[in-house]
């Protein structure tokens, strides 16, 4: 058990993930890396305890149920309650023009960046119910903003024209507003963040902002205080429209 606040980030061995989990244990969280691959996640984890930090690894694969169970058990074994998660796992197939998107492609893409947020959330809620403070921010995207993709005159409008992948946000932002109505009476603070056009694997390194910058919405989310919003898309320059 400890004393300390208990964050868990998922999909957190690189990229925003392992900055917003460096950003959490920088702020004094005991914060929980969530990777589903060990070898990577041990690296990751270690990585950040050179720092001062504490952080440690916990096993999940947000796409299969008995991994989650699992490792929303052995949190409960170690720390009892959990006071910010932070869905942050995701994954695309790629740039594919949406009438040549395999139906497939999309399945895999939802089932990890929609059905894992919500499967994640779920299995972790007693644990964020224990807490006095407890924080969910889903990790979206710009491209999932359909105010933004229904404007035809958008920069990107037509280059980031993704079936599975920005439909995916779309889906995940409703699923925010979801959990927001139901969760709002207990005290919870639930938001979805946009990290920008950020460099990562996702997108073969090529945004212009650095992980460091794209996490920053979800540190900050994921700290609230008590008169914070829920239910609510941000960014670093504020809200962003649904």
């Amino acid at each position: 058990m400890t004393d300390k606040r208990n964050a868990l980030v998922t999909g957190a061995n690189k990229g925003i993930g392992l900055e917003i989990a460096r950003g959490l244990g920088k702020l004094g969280y005991a914060v929980w890396l969530g990777s589903r691959d060990e070898q990577r996640g041990h690296a990751a984890a270690g990585a950040l305890r050179q720092e001062g930090l504490d952080v440690r690894l916990l096993l999940i694969d947000v796409a299969d149920d008995a991994s989650v169970a699992a490792a929303a058990k052995a949190l409960k074994a170690e720390a009892g309650k959990l006071d910010a998660l932070v869905n942050n796992a995701g994954i695309s197939t790629g740039w594919v023009a949406p009438t040549e998107d395999r139906v497939s492609d999309v399945r895999a893409i939802y089932e990890v960046n929609v059905f894992g947020a919500i499967r994640t959330t779920q299995a972790f809620l007693p644990l964020l119910k224990a807490s006095d403070a407890p924080r969910i921010v889903m990790m979206s995207s710009s491209l999932g903003s359909l105010a933004w993709a229904s404007d035809f005159e958008a920069p990107m409008a037509y280059e980031a024209n993704l079936l599975g992948y920005n439909s995916s946000k779309s889906a995940l932002n409703a699923v925010t507003v979801a959990f927001a109505k139901e969760l709002a009476p207990l005290g919870f603070k639930v938001n979805a963040g946009c990290p920008g056009y950020t460099a990562t694997d996702l997108n073969q390194h090529s945004g212009p902002r650095t992980p460091e910058q794209g996490a920053a919405i979800a540190v900050r989310l994921a700290t609230l205080a008590d008169d914070g919003p829920t239910g609510s898309f941000y960014d670093d320059a504020g809200v962003v429209a649904w």
